[in-house]
């Protein structure tokens, strides 16, 4: 095993980085408005400075509320742009519009230069943070910024650890080898490629108080306690930064959390992931984009209505009792699509060829338009437009006594579409088999959520053929 130690260029001072990164963005979101104003010969005036210090100063709260500003090491690039971008599209534009709106100014503000500002604000942002991390990546791949990491315990999990340093090289970490006191006949095989033995839990502990090594992960499974307790003893007594890589994946994590209950830390194991800021995004995602359906949809709806009406007796528009967030019945409006409008204990699913279906309430069910009330239940807050579709009481009754994590898909509000329903997990389910596709879609989306899959959800829901697979 090799002792050359990594270049620090740049150590441990990523932490330090926060507040320049701040000062970057706080610049550019003023550059991204002067550069408009400075083309358009407008005048920077007091109004200019007024919306230029709003803005950035709460792009950059928001920022830290999503994030932004921890370490980039080993974080993608991806997920950092998709929450810039809606940062700033649903946290600050609306908070300046609403201010523009209630002080009554617009008409001091040139059109042209705000919405030119709009776009070039996470434009630029994006461009310095792209540059930046992009740049960082390719030190890090030549051996500069990187940090030797030790690995103690030869588990599956230490190699899994192992295989996550020498597959992303831009994490610029290098493994000086395997600690671990346990004879070899105990110990996981780990390939030479990965690192090799380099000694027991003293010579671990003996390397970081020379500074042979910096960054040690605990890789002992979670039983091992004593053991684990003993070797944070011995290593507090160096400078060396200690993380545990606990064993958490042999339990079926749901968006898993670090918390804290007082002093006590907690990690979530069943969590929805709409939790704080995401939380509120979502919502603002709901309201924004249900808004503007329903103006869209309020003449077809209308339309939609009288049909119903005319082609067969009863309501044209029906209420269901269907579970929400958090198991809580709830009331799903739908247009009348068949015969009956069921709502007890035994609600029959829609078959092909069903004869309850009457002709009109094919098409809607084939086009997903006996589901265009629920914008209502999304306004009211009872229902997202993406998320697990809701099903009758009856039906969750019955399937969460067959299917092991079933109501895990209550931990977010139910969605006029989906993942499952996309990827024509819709319609009867005859078998278990169906259901549980449709189960482990929900759950996908749930331990996976973020803004822009809701995007291409819906997207998929209007032009995708999944979608309406399996729609009697």
């Amino acid at each position: 095993m090799t002792s050359n130690k990594p270049t620090e260029w740049g150590g441990g001072s990523e932490a330090e980085l926060a507040p320049v990164m701040r000062l970057i963005d706080f610049a550019l979101v003023y550059a991204a408005l002067w550069l408009p104003t400075y083309a358009r010969d407008k005048a920077w005036d007091e109004n200019s400075w007024a919306a230029a210090t709003i803005a950035a100063v709460v792009f950059v709260v928001i920022a830290q509320s999503l994030r932004l500003y921890e370490s980039p090491r080993g974080a993608g690039l991806k997920p950092q742009l998709v929450r810039l971008w809606a940062g700033w599209f649903i946290g600050v534009v609306p908070v300046l519009l609403f201010l523009v709106f209630i002080s009554k100014r617009s008409e001091e503000y040139s059109r042209m230069v705000i919405s030119s500002w709009f776009v070039l604000a996470p434009f630029f942002i994006s461009v310095w943070r792209t540059a930046s991390t992009l740049g960082l990546r390719e030190l890090r791949t030549h051996g500069y910024n990187t940090r030797g990491a030790a690995i103690i315990g030869m588990t599956a999990l230490g190699e899994q650890l192992a295989l996550q340093v020498q597959a992303v090289p831009s994490l610029g970490l290098q493994v000086y080898g395997f600690y671990d006191d346990r004879a070899e006949e105990r110990c996981h095989p780990i390939p030479e490629s990965l690192g090799t033995y380099a000694g027991s839990l003293k010579d671990a502990v003996d390397a970081a108080k020379t500074g042979e090594i910096d960054l040690i992960y605990i890789a002992f499974p979670l039983r091992a306690e004593p053991r684990i307790s003993e070797l944070l003893r011995e290593l507090s007594d160096t400078t060396a930064s200690v993380y545990l890589a606990a064993d958490f994946f042999v339990f079926d994590l749901l968006h898993a959390r670090w918390g804290a209950l007082g002093g006590v830390p907690t990690v979530s194991l069943h969590e929805t992931p709409f939790y704080g800021v995401d939380g509120w995004l979502k919502r603002i995602e709901d309201m924004v984009l249900g808004t503007l359906i329903l103006m869209i949809i309020a003449i077809p709806m209308l339309i939609i209505g009288i049909c119903v009406k005319l082609t067969s007796p009863g309501p044209a528009v029906f209420r269901q009792r269907r579970y929400g967030l958090n198991g809580e019945v709830i009331h799903v409006l739908k247009f009348r699509s068949m015969t009956v409008t069921e709502d007890g204990s035994d609600i029959k699913q829609a078959i092909e060829g069903d004869a309850r279906v009457t002709p009109l309430g094919a098409f809607l069910r084939r086009t997903n338009l006996d589901e265009l009330p629920q914008f209502l239940n999304v306004i009211e807050g009872t229902m997202s437009i993406v998320g697990p579709r809701p099903h009758a009481v009856a039906h969750n009754e019955l399937y969460r006594k067959k299917i092991r994590g079933y109501m895990l898909r209550h931990k977010v509000k139910p969605g006029i579409t989906g993942w499952a329903q996309v990827n024509g997990w819709r319609g009867e389910t005859d078998t278990l088999e169906k259901m549980e596709k449709r189960v482990e879609h929900d759950l996908d989306y749930i331990s996976n959520w973020s803004l822009l899959w809701d995007l291409q959800i819906i997207f998929m829901t209007v032009f995708g053929a999944g979608s309406r697979r399996n729609a009697y």
